[in-house]
């Protein structure tokens, strides 16, 4: 082989292990990341409502959000609460009024369930997260007679979190946007309920 075939060969060697290993630690990145959101919000797993993260602030400039979460619409008041499915399915329980309310499921790996205030029955809003395992026996253990009104999501791993987005259209409703931000009821679904 000559000189510059072995220089060739050595450069394409280098392009091929050096794009391996830049596309190996992008794809660590999440895994390896002490700050990422699910680390952010575990600190939440003990309470039973959502936690505020970002108030609502139309009257004034936006509120930096812990400092972690990037600028959020000053509009909206965003709270969080985390789950680990160990201990059972979670209900993610919302009362929902005049206000636009989103509530997105987040996994690991990105969010794999959203829903808004549109999808309310009665102006309540039922999400039970579980694992298959969990689905498998609500499903077994089900009624068939029992109208069952709940949103039932398989999540695709065992722990995450839900973030809550309340628009306050009008400066008049920022409190009630904070307010309803903090109020989604995150519990450990038992199984007498």
């Amino acid at each position: 082989m000559s000189q510059g075939g072995r220089f060739l060969l050595a450069t394409l060697c280098g392009l091929v292990l050096a794009g391996i290993v830049h596309i190996t630690v992008v794809m660590a990145i999440p895994y390896l990341s002490a700050n990422d959101a699910f680390s952010r919000t575990r600190a939440t797993l003990s309470n039973d409502t959502s936690v505020l993260i970002h108030a609502a602030e139309t009257g004034g400039p936006p509120e930096a959000a812990e400092g972690w979460l990037p600028p959020q619409d000053p509009a909206v008041a965003v709270g969080v609460c985390a789950y680990d499915l160990d201990d059972g399915p979670v209900r993610i329980s919302a009362e929902t009024g005049s206000l636009l309310e989103s509530i997105s499921v987040h996994g690991r790996g990105g969010a794999f369930y959203a829903v808004t205030d549109q999808a309310a029955v009665k102006g309540n809003i039922e999400l039970v997260i579980m694992t298959r395992r969990q689905f498998d026996e609500a499903l077994a253990s089900a009624d068939e007679d029992e109208r069952n009104r709940d949103v039932r999501i398989v999540a695709p791993g065992r722990e995450g979190y839900v973030v809550v987005r309340v628009l306050a259209a009008l400066p008049s409703q920022q409190t009630l946007a904070n307010a309803a931000a903090r109020s989604v009821s995150c519990t450990i679904d038992g199984p007498d309920e």
